[in-house]
């Protein structure tokens, strides 16, 4: 069965790679270097019948300074241009094979992550010399090579009830056991820009519903009748998809009543808590065990499945 070519990479590891981008490029935004053309460039060695040259070396010696802060060996920068190269081929082999306009989707979904436009994340790029195709060869590389991997070995990268619960151990965090299910509708009072005390205002209109309303039927009802407010469709979360906070207040809430009213860029925003009940869902201490033992076995699987396609590679060295 062929790996569908729209799949993406594993979430956590795809996440990992944004986050050390991010946090590099806050560092690195200095003056632009310009980078030599590729015709000046000789061929370093061809994998496969395909050509690395000296300044894909340069190119990528460039993009792994700018993401790790560690200026790479010339050898490790060739070696990963190599291993992109296989990893491309071998998804196209298997029917992953992404098209310009994925590519230029997951170019968008990078600098989205980071809360910039796609033409700032380029212009970050060439400011340290780096050609935005440089890392979209890389992001093609990676989201290929992540779909094939969790198209063909499926059943081999999934991570068992009994492993995570040994993982987990005797709850050693003191963290509780127990998974809930919230079933919640947001809620927003909007304010006018500009008004001098609105937001204070509109703050003590929200304490004031809060303390009244005692059912989401009852605030389904009146934050409907109001003008400028607005109450959202049922929205379920478990408690491993909600950070600390969040499930620490809403554990507060009671059912049918409303969170304390917050000051956001939407206006005072809270949330009626319309149900809240035991779940056999993961917790969050057991998702995060998941995702670590599923990291462990792709990184495990991906590693010995690209030493051999490094053996069965032809690969021919015309320059040192």
């Amino acid at each position: 069965m062929k790996p569908d070519s729209k799949v993406t990479m594993n979430a956590p590891l795809l996440s990992v790679f944004v986050s050390r981008i991010a946090l590099a490029f806050a560092a690195f935004i200095i003056l632009a270097v310009t980078a030599p053309s590729v015709q000046a460039q000789g061929i370093v060695v061809m994998v496969n019948g395909e050509p690395i040259t000296t300044y894909d070396i340069e190119q990528r010696t460039k993009l792994i300074t700018l993401t790790t802060r560690k200026v790479p060996t010339r050898q490790q920068a060739l070696q990963e241009l190599i291993d992109d190269r296989l990893k491309i081929k071998e998804a196209k082999k298997f029917g992953v094979d992404l098209s310009a306009s994925d590519v230029d989707s997951a170019f968008a979904g990078m600098a989205q992550r980071m809360r910039i436009s796609s033409d700032q994340l380029a212009q970050v790029l060439q400011a340290q010399g780096v050609r935005p195709d440089t890392m979209k060869f890389r992001l093609k590389a990676d989201t290929a090579w992540g779909a094939l991997v969790r198209g063909r070995f499926k059943q081999s990268l999934l991570v068992g009830e009994r492993d995570v619960q040994a993982a987990v151990g005797e709850n050693p965090s003191g963290e509780r056991t127990e998974s809930y299910e919230y079933h919640m509708r947001p809620i927003v009072l909007f304010v006018p820009r500009g008004s001098s005390g609105a937001v204070e205002q509109r703050k003590k209109e929200a304490e004031a519903l809060r303390e009244r309303i005692q059912s989401c039927e009852e605030a389904t009802r009146v934050f409907k009748s109001l003008r400028q407010a607005s109450i959202r469709d049922t929205i379920v979360k478990t408690s491993a998809d909600l950070p600390p906070n969040l499930r620490e207040l809403l554990d507060k809430t009671p059912v049918g009543r409303m969170t304390a009213p917050e000051v956001t860029r939407q206006g005072i925003e809270m949330v009626a808590l319309c149900n809240r009940q035991v779940t056999t869902a993961d917790t969050p201490a057991k998702r995060a065990a998941r995702d670590k033992l599923f990291a462990q076995k792709y990184e495990a699987k991906s590693k010995s499945y690209l030493e051999d396609l490094r053996k069965r590679a032809m690969i021919e060295y015309k320059q040192k």
